[in-house]
């Protein structure tokens, strides 16, 4: 129990201010860092503990990360104890480093609000993003007081291809390809390094996995923090930009078999909330579409806006794994526009054609419902 608690943060005299912020109850963001061993997640970490950005980010390391960060982070920190505490860095940022998830750590924080506008929470290298993003969907007291803004993934230009296309042995996941399949932002880093061949070979491999997700290319992890925080990717305060992107999103095709793939699809008209419930339920918890082979379809990420009946608003539909969630954005049906329901899908053995004949059959009360 003592190793998951951080003590108390370094007291710098500005308790009016905790105590404004605290009160007038507003949500801090918390953004999920994540990306395969190497491909610069500590750099970039590295980068928005030491720089001079006028942010307060509070950044949660993991200590089975690569290491790097954290000897860095001691030196900044002027000698000061880095494991399980909280230091105060010369630019206004938090940081601590925790052996589990980081929930933990943000419980603890959250006692100092005022200090902090933003969570970064660094994931290990082979961790399952979607198992951290779910965690603040379930546990409603975290939730109350913080909010999943994305997932950002950083992918190694010069090796991300490598690890993006290694075959894993029957039933095990590409944990690279999961880490791309999960995130709302991906960070193509060291571009330096490869030629404008290869970097399209990356692009193309990304883009083919997730044909949702926002593209940023840098060098070093240097990064614009603007376009890492603040993505609402995960509320409907992103009904608009979605409704834009989903417009642009096609169906991908698997580099190799049993790749990790996007599928999308449009079906017109209004649906039942229920009938919209049980085809989720099916596709997430039941597990029960198969593709031609039949292989069981694997959803990995499920993002969507739709008309629900008697709802006068898009709704966003928002999946991770088995977790989901209905929300009415702030994007009115105009009087006279075709009512439409447009989903991506992101996972394996997926077939386009089946989740959507299942999908019509199920919202029009055809399957399992009348």
């Amino acid at each position: 129990m003592e190793d998951e608690d951080c003590p108390d943060l370094i007291p710098i005299g500005a308790d009016s201010a905790e105590e404004t912020d605290a009160s007038s109850g507003r949500k801090i963001p918390v953004t999920i860092i994540t990306g395969y061993l190497g491909a610069g997640k500590t750099t970039l970490l590295n980068y928005i503990l030491t720089e001079q950005h006028n942010k307060r980010i509070a950044v949660i390391l993991n200590e089975f990360g690569e290491g790097s960060a954290l000897e860095k982070s001691l030196a900044i920190s002027q000698g000061g104890e880095l494991y399980e505490e909280w230091l105060e860095l010369r630019n206004g940022c938090l940081c601590c480093s925790v052996k589990d998830n980081g929930v933990k750590a943000i419980e603890n924080l959250m006692r100092r609000r005022g200090k902090f506008d933003y969570i970064l929470l660094e994931t290990t290298g082979l961790a399952d993003p979607g198992a951290v993003a779910s965690m603040f969907w379930v546990d409603s007291e975290l939730g109350s007081d913080i909010y999943l803004d994305g997932i950002v993934s950083v992918v190694d230009a010069k090796h991300g291809l490598n690890h993006l296309t290694e075959e894993k042995p029957e039933g095990l996941i590409n944990e690279a390809s999961r880490q791309v399949a999960l995130a709302d932002l991906i960070i193509i880093n060291k571009t330096d390094l490869v030629s404008e061949e290869e970097l399209n070979k990356v692009r193309t491999s990304v883009r083919s996995i997730n044909g949702l997700v926002k593209i940023l290319e840098t060098q070093r992890s240097r990064v614009d923090l603007s376009n890492v925080l603040d993505l609402h990717a995960f509320d409907s305060l992103s009904g608009v930009s979605l409704q834009k992107k989903l417009e642009h999103v096609k169906t991908t095709h698997a580099h190799l078999d049993k790749a990790i793939i996007t599928v999308t699809f449009e079906v017109p008209g209004n649906i039942k909330e229920e009938n919209l419930h049980l085809f989720i339920q099916n596709l997430l918890w039941e597990k029960a579409l198969k593709d031609k082979t039949g292989c069981t379809m694997d959803i990995i990420r499920l993002k969507g806006l739709v008309s629900i009946q008697g709802k006068s608003h898009q709704v966003i539909v928002q999946g991770v794994h088995e977790l989901y969630d209905l929300e009415e954005t702030s994007v009115a049906w105009k009087e006279d526009e075709k009512r439409t329901n447009r989903l991506v899908l992101i996972g394996r053995n997926l077939d386009k054609e089946t989740i959507k004949e299942v999908f019509i059959a199920t919202v029009r009360g055809e399957r399992g419902n009348s």
